[in-house]
């Protein structure tokens, strides 16, 4: 048994023009009055005049009154950076990107003019239902519109594990916008709904890749390379979402810590790394301190110490620059070697 493993291909967008709608509005009412006016000539000229039937004149006329309705219905407005997808009969003619007042063809319609918002765009404040991607009802955007405007993704906080498999949470918001109206209408079922599935996803898998903190040296972990982090995720997120003909504009983390399980733990850790590095520019400038002392004695010939009592020196110096609480001195009442 053999299988097509024929792959649909990519819709492209077709940017078209239509018909101006405020010269075809004063030139629909015209016809229509013309028609309505020559109806009623027609008729009272037939019941007037012996000899002469108007009668095919006036079904004529009859017949081209709902036509001339029917083309009044082609009148649509777009807004700045909207647009309408024409489908005449299941067959894409164009979009219509241009801002204005149009005329086209009446029964042009659009396969997904309906857009079905996220949940937390339509519920109550009172509803207490969970933020999520599940969707409401669809609700339409306009007469068989798409809004080319940009938009703000705000995801939701994720628990996903970091590259060595620690629990962390993670949010990031994704500027996006429609770039061609043929894909978000044709190539998947709801652009929107795509957009947030993926953006999901991309950020789960970007976690997986990174070390929240305390990598490797000149490794990019997620809490030091933040910038580098963003960019990142911007790449992964216009490559899947290139399939819906949407443009990612801006990706960036804003949410980022470890997961209530291990945030004391990993707070202890990061006090105690904290202590270490102050320790050791604590010791590396004492060290420095009493060689130069010690260095600055031989040169003036203030006093010569042999090595047992320039092992006291340190010691004492060590203790002095090094201790934490306060030194209290004591005072040698007798000679240097007692």
């Amino acid at each position: 048994m053999t299988t097509n493993s024929k792959q649909t291909a990519a819709s492209v967008e077709r940017v078209v023009r239509v018909q101006n709608g405020w010269i075809m509005l004063p030139a629909l009412i015209g016809f229509l009055l013309l028609d309505i006016g020559l109806l009623i000539f027609a008729l009272a000229d037939g019941s007037q005049t012996m000899g002469r039937s108007r009668t095919p004149v006036a079904i004529v006329l009859i017949l081209l009154f709902p036509v001339l309705v029917t083309l009044l219905g082609g009148f649509f407005t777009l807004q700045p950076n909207e647009a309408r997808v024409l489908v005449l009969f299941g067959d894409y003619k164009g979009t219509v990107r241009e801002s204005g007042f149009h005329w086209g063809n009446p029964f042009y319609t659009n396969g997904s003019a309906e857009i079905r918002l996220p949940l937390e765009a339509t519920r109550t404040p009172l509803s207490g239902t969970k933020t999520g991607t599940a969707t409401m009802p669809r609700q339409t955007l306009g007469r068989n519109k798409i809004s080319l405007r940009i938009r703000t993704l705000n995801g939701d906080k994720l628990k996903v594990n970091d590259k060595r498999g620690n629990p962390i949470e993670i949010a990031a918001v994704v500027v996006w916008r429609v770039g061609d109206t043929a894909q978000a209408n044709f190539d998947v079922d709801n652009y929107e709904n795509y957009v947030t599935t993926q953006s999901e996803s991309a950020l789960r898998h970007l976690a997986s890749l990174y070390s929240y903190d305390f990598g490797d040296e000149n490794e990019i972990t997620l809490r030091s390379n933040m910038t580098e982090v963003s960019q990142a995720l911007r790449a992964e997120l216009q490559e899947r979402l290139a399939k819906a003909g949407v443009v990612v504009d801006e990706a960036r983390l804003t949410h980022l810590a470890y997961a209530p399980e291990i945030a004391q733990a990993m707070l202890r850790r990061q006090q105690a790394e904290a202590v270490i590095a102050a320790r050791q520019k604590i010791v590396q400038a004492a060290v420095s301190m009493i060689d130069m002392a010690l260095q600055e004695l031989a040169r003036k010939q203030v006093l010569a110490l042999d090595d047992e009592r320039k092992a006291a020196m340190v010691s004492n110096l060590m203790v002095v620059l090094c201790g934490e609480s306060e030194v209290h001195p004591v005072v040698n009442t007798g000679t240097l070697y007692t």
